[in-house]
């Protein structure tokens, strides 16, 4: 794995194996970030040299995450092999190809495209000398680094391609029914789990909350069938799941007005009813309101 500087300040290195997140065995390892901000786990453990190592997660890495959306907190490592370029690609311009794999900056030697990264935009602004692999041969190319730190190349990213092992798991129609409750349970719970967060004060709304635009957001650009219905699906849930809250203006208002009248025997007035669900129709426009506020603050941030 690759650590950027949030996740070394909590101890973790480059080419640290990550196999655990509090008590939770880690088989993917693009679920690192979403197993510490949803299990409240307090402990990583890694396989450094040989040996294994417990590294605590300290008490603000939730909300640091939360801040950084988990952007490069960790990540697989893998070599810079150039699949495509930019417009305006200084790369491209001195001479760099696709396919060509990217190995060093300068003097330093960069086996990984996060090295490499690393390197390039140290030097913002200044020109460099790029070591490259093309077929047998090695080859030099100097490129002028841009003012934000690039060159202007994008890496092979296809984890297949990148020799990444990968699993599928079959279920039958009859499996498929208790696996598909044992996921939705543990979304719901993930969720729960981000809510309590909120109320306890490890994250702040103002991170967490977002309206259609950040719904948007969060689907990728591209078609992914799995991706796609996956996240339609867990926004059912979390809609089910807000709807039966017991907030006056919801299912869940109506369903605690009726359980109050089965215990009393008595119901509660009209008048009494309205007000309460203006007040709930005010709390809930009033929270739409301010998590679209919140995306429109992103856009201008």
């Amino acid at each position: 794995m690759a650590a950027d500087s949030l996740a070394a300040s909590m101890g973790l290195k480059d080419g640290d194996v990550i196999y655990k997140v509090g008590n939770e065995n880690v088989k993917d390892e693009f679920k690192v970030t979403p197993l510490i901000l949803t299990t409240d786990a307090t402990s990583v453990t890694v396989l450094r040299g040989g040996q294994q190592i417990e590294l605590p997660v300290p008490s603000t890495m939730i909300k640091s995450l939360s801040q950084t959306k988990g952007a490069g907190f960790v990540s697989p490592r893998f070599p810079a092999i150039v699949d495509a370029f930019s417009k305006t690609s200084n790369a491209e311009k001195a001479g760099l190809k696709k396919g060509d794999q990217l190995i060093g900056v300068d003097s330093v030697f960069t086996p990984y495209f996060q090295d490499f990264q690393r390197e390039v935009r140290k030097r913002k602004d200044s020109d460099i000398i790029i070591t490259a692999l093309r077929g047998a041969d090695t080859i030099k190319v100097n490129v002028k680094v841009n003012e934000q730190g690039m060159v202007g190349v994008a890496p092979l990213s296809d984890i297949r391609q990148l020799g990444f092992e990968t699993e599928t798991k079959k279920y039958s129609f009859a499996e498929s029914i208790p696996a598909g409750f044992n996921r939705c349970w543990k979304t719901l719970s993930n969720y729960m789990t981000g809510l309590k967060q909120i109320f306890t004060g490890r994250v702040a709304a103002k991170d967490s909350l977002g309206s259609v635009i950040s719904i948007g957001n969060i689907f990728p650009g591209v078609w992914d069938w799995e991706s796609f219905w996956t996240l339609t699906a867990v926004f059912s849930i979390i809609l089910a799941f807000m709807n039966v809250l017991p907030i006056p203006g919801l299912d869940g208002g109506h369903a605690l007005f009726t359980i109050y009248e089965m215990i009393t025997g008595h119901k509660p007035s009209d008048k009494f009813i309205e007000y309460a669900q203006m007040v709930g129709m005010v709390l809930l426009l009033g929270l739409m309101l301010y998590a679209f506020g919140l995306d429109i603050w992103r856009l201008f941030k």
